[in-house]
């Protein structure tokens, strides 16, 4: 890998080798997504795995969303 860049390498890769949380895997109403914990019952949705095409155009899905799960259905 080639990187060119004017900052110093330090700052650059700067937190590569932290330990990261495992990913998940959630059912959430029927969209199969990997998540990255971030809080108890609050996930970061990393990328849908099965689901339907048009779950990928729902901004609720989209990478970076921050989802709830854990929690019953709000009637």
């Amino acid at each position: 890998m080639t990187l060119y860049t004017a900052m110093p390498l330090e700052i650059v890769l700067n937190g590569m080798d932290d330990e990261r949380e495992p990913y998940q895997e959630l059912w959430i109403q029927g969209v199969h997504m990997q998540v990255e914990p971030i809080a108890p019952g609050m996930a970061k949705v990393v990328r849908l795995l099965q689901c339907s095409l048009n779950d990928y155009l729902n901004p609720q899905y989209a990478p970076g969303a921050v989802i709830q799960y854990g929690l019953p259905p709000q009637e």
